[in-house]
């Protein structure tokens, strides 16, 4: 009941103060490419039930139509003001109109898209019980995933091999240990993040960093060009 008071309090708030900021992105996002300001996926939120999540469109029209859910850094599907509020993470602010309708929550596991998530396995289910979050560990820990996964052949199944295992073991540690003043950690962390990239916190110190995780999707770069 708190952690859902605090998230219709502070997702109002934030949609009054980064009001002027959220206008000049969907000012941006119209004038830089045809189509609608916003993109409404469809993810799976709590128990599963699916909802129309609100992000700032950053790619062209139909992008889920020509590419799979997974984003590189040079996936030419992503328009010149999409490389700006990604890199920015301006395109998650939009989700605070989910937060406020209930859909989402401000911290918890990162909704995942309706056709992945009906093959979760039963691990992967445990995160279905709770609301969907704008950050959580996982968030923190792999801030670039388009970096992670810049060049891959596959971008899709480069994030199940070398992304999806340690988000899920973070997801399922979030799920463990969650707490209100747990959820306000996560939040500050995340922002220290945001302004400082190269910041992790000592939570987070023995997960593989994205040097490392850069590293195995090379590999995967190396493996593919032979073959």
């Amino acid at each position: 009941m708190l952690k859902r008071l605090f998230d219709i309090v502070m997702s109002a708030f934030g949609l009054l103060l980064f009001s002027p900021l959220l206008l000049l992105i969907a000012l941006w996002v119209k004038l830089d490419s045809p189509g609608p300001v916003f993109y409404r996926g469809r993810r799976a939120g709590r128990n599963g039930v699916p909802f129309d999540i609100f992000k700032f469109r950053s790619m062209v029209v139909n992008a889920d139509k020509i590419g799979g859910p997974s984003t590189s850094g040079d996936d030419p599907r992503v328009t010149r003001s999409g490389r700006f509020v990604r890199k920015c993470k301006l395109d998650e602010v939009s989700q605070l109109i989910n937060v406020f309708l209930g859909d989402m929550s401000l911290v918890g596991p990162r909704p995942e898209v309706v056709d992945k998530a009906e093959n979760f396995d039963a691990e992967a289910r445990k995160t279905l019980a709770v609301r969907p979050g704008i950050t959580d560990w996982a968030s923190i820990w792999n801030s670039d995933e388009g970096g992670v996964l810049a060049g891959a052949p596959d971008p899709d199944a480069a994030y199940e091999k070398v992304i999806f295992p340690t988000k899920l073991k973070l997801q399922l540690y979030y799920l463990q240990t969650r707490s209100f003043l747990g959820d306000i950690k996560i939040i500050l962390y995340t922002i220290l993040r945001i302004l400082r990239k190269n910041w992790t916190p000592a939570e987070l110190k023995d997960y593989p960093t994205f040097e490392q995780l850069r590293a195995e999707v090379e590999k995967l770069i190396a493996e593919n060009a032979k073959s």
